[in-house]
């Protein structure tokens, strides 16, 4: 096998972990939207997650832990479209937000700052912000 091979392999593997933890949000309150539907679904194809793997994650999610992501620039897309699916059954609820916190302390984000961080997130998808300006409000909310 070579290395091309096992980077593919590491990065396919992170990319259902970050999946299985879209998953979680979605079934926070244990119903699945057409919304939240909808969006798994992109995010999958995205992730190039195929229907077989799709089904595994839904059924099994906490079978896949959290990992941290190095670059802080993919942290913060990920935590983009972890809010996103928040809000995509058009509802925000207190358990929703409380697993998007644990996931932000799993990705990488300071412990003393996660509140802010997930509070922000929220307010930024609810305000229908890009991943652009959702990237430099975040960058603001998070100082190092």
């Amino acid at each position: 096998m070579g290395v091309s091979d096992f980077n593919l392999k590491g990065e396919h593997k992170k990319n259902i972990a970050l999946f299985a933890s879209i998953v979680k949000l979605a079934l926070a309150d244990d119903v699945l939207s057409e919304g939240e539907e909808k969006l798994l679904k992109r995010v999958a194809n995205r992730f190039h997650i195929l229907d077989e793997k799709y089904k595994e994650v839904l059924e099994n999610q906490n079978n896949y832990p959290i990992t941290g992501l190095h670059e802080y620039d993919e942290r913060i897309a990920h935590l983009f479209d972890l809010s996103k699916m928040i809000y995509a059954d058009d509802e925000v609820s207190v358990k929703e937000v409380g697993i998007l916190r644990r996931i932000c302390v799993g990705l990488g984000f300071p412990i003393d700052n996660v509140e802010k961080v997930a509070d922000e997130a929220i307010h930024l998808i609810l305000n229908d912000n890009d991943l652009e300006d959702f990237t430099k409000a975040i960058k603001q909310v998070n100082k190092f």
